[in-house]
């Protein structure tokens, strides 16, 4: 056993008697260690649940024979954060979740792992660690939240950011704010659409790396309990057969999650979380590749923000393996994979029904021929960006308009909400990426505020920046170069035209290469926004949003 190195043999009575001191025995001694990996706190709502998952985490181990040993992991409610400096802080704990799990798993030789995720920096954070530990590990989330209901209509949180909008625009009273506020969000989970907690919990059952249900049983449902106890006995099988993660998250594993996520229409945060998450097993993910499975991946879903459906639908309909057992009649799905059941993606997903074909869409009846992610390049983003597809309304599919340059996110709020972008804009959030924020905010915000408005059908935004799960319409992220190290972001002026042209996947400044190379010379880097703490030293660290804005020591874009 790994965890031999901390208590077997006459040089290990001194580790020996600090285990006396935590009231272990000996027989639990005896035992494989299995650290269960806790996101539990009190300040989000997708954790509030996960001393429950713990608890029956820990049954499960000790049943299938390993003593269940837990440590904590931070995690940051993206919806509190939003709006304000907090958000800064968001992305950057995704590194920070990964790096403090792998120190604790190491430094006490844990022979197997639990991770017990929820949210969205906190899944891959994990997966990240998971695959860096390389111990039998399997992920069992805290699950998703129940739609709220209002006047008979499912809602979720991106309805109520778009109230605040609409409260701007005059079309709502302060009273159905409030009942919004009241009604959106019912339960405990993670918030109720297909936004960036829910993309990733789908995607990690995608990987193989959690049991079937992981990513869409509610958080309050009973069902999630059992799951739990069955992921505590699962981590012990693999334990005994020497299943880890790197024997399951492969370059194939990757891109059959790339298939999914366009199947299922996830949020754009995937986009950076997939290439960090391949960073880790030595696989040099381009962007690039969304373009190309899009091409041959229909998407199936709707759900919540780009359509009526939630988490809970999805779950009755059959879930994640429904969704993948649709997409294998394509045969572009990597089947051998495998995964932490201990058999393989084909064996898994094997006769899984749809239930609902309006909910997941038979691939004969797809809402699209491609899948629900474009990344779109050009001499406005040479090195990528990325758009949910699945989210735009068509008419906004090919856009032109004039640039509407804001230095940073609050600017551009004020400026929607004070009528001051009109039908056709393109609104352009500069400055808000992974070194220049620093942090990346997520603009769920101004987004929000547009549709609100009721400009998300003539109203484009464009940032170097990135998206809430939550956000809909034209809205593309992840510009990259981001504007802090010159990217032409940077080089836009008020009223350029902006050519966007989402179905041919292209990104343009209607401005001549002689201009751009003009504007080029002359731009100066701009004084660091933050030079102390933490954020300093990850801005000085962190690539661009198309390498999955992960850390190199140099700093390197």
């Amino acid at each position: 056993m790994k965890s031999d190195a901390v208590k077997t043999g006459m040089q290990q009575a001194p580790h020996r008697s600090l285990f006396n001191a935590l009231g272990m025995t000996k027989e639990e001694l005896e035992r494989p260690l299995v650290g269960i990996v806790s996101s539990y706190n009190e300040i989000v709502p997708g954790h509030m649940n996960i001393d429950k998952i713990v608890q029956a985490v820990k049954m499960g181990v000790s049943m299938a024979g390993g003593t269940p040993i837990m440590f904590p992991a931070i995690a940051v409610c993206d919806g509190i954060a939003m709006g304000h400096i907090g958000m800064k802080y968001s992305l950057v704990t995704r590194d920070l979740i990964a790096d403090s799990t792998e120190c604790m798993a190491l430094a006490h030789q844990f022979d197997a792992l639990v991770m017990i995720p929820n949210c969205d920096k906190n899944v891959p954070g994990l997966l990240m660690a998971a695959a860096r530990i390389n111990v039998p590990t399997v992920f069992v989330s805290g699950g998703p939240m129940l739609a709220g209901k209002i006047h008979g209509e499912k809602k979720s949180l991106s309805a109520m950011f778009e109230a605040v909008g609409s409260y701007a625009a005059g079309t709502m009273t302060k009273e159905d704010v409030e009942e919004y506020e009241n009604k959106v969000c019912p339960t405990c989970g993670s918030c109720s659409g297909m936004y960036t907690a829910n993309s990733m919990n789908c995607l990690t059952e995608v990987l193989g790396m959690g049991l079937p249900g992981n990513g869409t049983i509610p958080a309050v449902y009973s069902e999630r309990i059992k799951l739990a106890k069955h992921a505590g006995m699962a981590v012990m099988d693999m334990y005994r057969k020497n299943i880890r993660p790197r024997d399951i998250i492969t370059k194939e594993a990757i891109l059959n999650a790339l298939t999914i996520d366009m199947a299922l229409g996830c949020s754009t945060n995937s986009m950076l979380h997939l290439p960090a998450i391949a960073h880790e097993i030595g696989f040099d993910f381009d962007i690039s590749f969304a373009n190309e499975i899009s091409e041959k991946t229909p998407n199936l879903c709707h759900l919540a923000p780009a359509g009526p459906t939630h988490m809970e639908d999805l779950n009755e309909a059959g879930g994640v393996y429904a969704v993948m057992n649709e997409i294998n009649k394509l045969g572009i799905l990597h089947t051998e994979c495998m995964t932490v059941t201990g058999k393989t993606v084909g064996e898994n997903i094997a006769g899984c029904v749809n239930r609902n074909p309006e909910i997941i869409r038979p691939v004969e009846n797809p809402y699209s021929k491609t899948g629900g992610l474009a990344v779109l390049k050009g001499n406005l983003a040479p090195d990528g960006s990325v758009v949910k597809r699945s989210a735009v309304v068509p008419e906004m599919m090919k856009h032109s308009g004039p640039a509407r340059v804001f230095e940073c996110e609050e600017d551009a709020i004020e400026a929607i909400k004070g009528g001051k972008i009109v039908e056709g804009d393109v609104v352009v959030i500069r400055y808000e990426g992974p070194k220049g924020g620093p942090g990346m905010r997520e603009m769920l915000n101004p987004t929000s505020a547009i549709a609100g408005m009721g400009l998300g059908s003539s109203v484009a935004l464009i940032t170097d920046g990135r998206f809430s799960g939550a956000s809909r319409g034209a809205s593309i992220g992840h510009v990259s170069p981001e504007a802090a190290v010159g990217g032409p972001i940077a080089l836009v002026k008020e009223g350029d035209i902006i050519d966007i042209d989402i179905d041919h996947l292209s990104l343009n400044l209607r401005i001549s290469e002689e201009e751009l190379a003009e504007r080029r010379a002359a731009w100066k880097p701009r004084t660091p926004k933050v030079t102390t703490g933490y954020l300093a030293r990850y801005a000085a660290m962190v690539t661009s949003g198309n390498r999955g804005a992960i850390l190199e020591i140099s700093g390197n874009q």
